[in-house]
C-alpha cells in the first residue's frame, strides 16, 4: 500500500484557506487545474510510497516511538504564504507554514530515523513544509500561475495547534483517495 505520514490542517484553517483559494485562477479556470479537495489537505513529514501490508505494524511501531513525549507543549502553525515548484506541465501550487515550523521539522527527522531504524522505505527527499493545493501545469497561461503565487504568497491564515500526526494510504487515479491507517498525539 502507498503510504504517507503527515499534519492535517483543522477544518476552520481549511475553510479560510478554501476561501482564498476560490479566488485563484486555478479554481476559476475553464480547464482542469487538477485542485486538491480540501479534505485531502495536508504537510507531509515523510513519504513512505508502496509498503507491504504485512510492514504495516512495523510502520506504527516506528511512528509511535518518533511521536513527542506526552506533555510535550504543542506547536502552533498558521498556513502563510506560497508558492510553485516546478514548471511547464509540472506545476505545482502550494501554500506554505508559519510558526513552531522548526518543531515539524524535527519530528519530520525523528519520523524518518525511526523508519530507517525499522529498515522500512521512505522518500529521503529535504522535507518542506507546505499544502499541494492544485497542479495546473501548463493548461493554464504562466502568467495566470503567476498572479496566483503572488496571491498565495501574501495570504495568512488562523494560528492552530497541530496535534495529531496521521498515517494515510494514498490511492492514485482519476479520483485520488486517502484513507488513515493511523493517528498519533504530538
Amino acid at each position: 500500500m502507498r503510504l504517507f505520514a503527515g499534519i492535517h490542517p483543522p477544518e476552520e484553517a481549511c475553510a479560510h484557506l478554501a476561501a482564498h483559494v476560490r479566488t485563484l485562477h486555478v479554481s476559476t479556470a475553464a480547464v482542469n487545474t487538477r485542485l486538491a479537495p480540501c479534505a485531502q489537505w495536508h504537510v507531509t513529514l515523510v513519504f513512505l510510497g508502496e509498503v507491504p501490508d504485512e510492514r504495516l505494524p512495523d510502520v506504527d511501531a516506528a511512528l509511535r516511538e518518533a511521536t513527542p513525549p506526552s506533555g510535550t507543549p504543542t506547536a502552533h502553525l498558521r498556513v502563510a504564504g506560497g508558492g510553485r515548484f516546478g514548471r511547464g506541465r509540472f506545476t505545482i501550487l502550494w501554500a506554505g507554514l508559519s510558526g513552531d515550523v522548526d518543531r515539524l521539522t524535527t519530528l519530520a527527522r525523528d519520523v524518518r530515523h525511526a523508519l530507517k531504524h525499522a529498515r522500512l522505505p521512505y522518500d529521503d527527499k529535504p522535507f518542506r513544509p507546505h499544502l499541494t493545493l492544485a497542479r495546473p501545469g501548463d493548461r493554464i497561461d504562466r502568467s495566470l500561475i503567476e498572479a496566483d503565487h503572488a496571491a498565495l504568497d501574501a495570504y495568512r491564515g488562523p494560528d492552530w495547534p497541530a496535534t495529531t500526526l496521521r498515517l494515510m494510504r494514498s490511492r492514485l487515479g482519476p479520483s485520488p483517495a486517502h484513507t488513515e491507517m493511523g493517528r498519533y498525539e504530538i
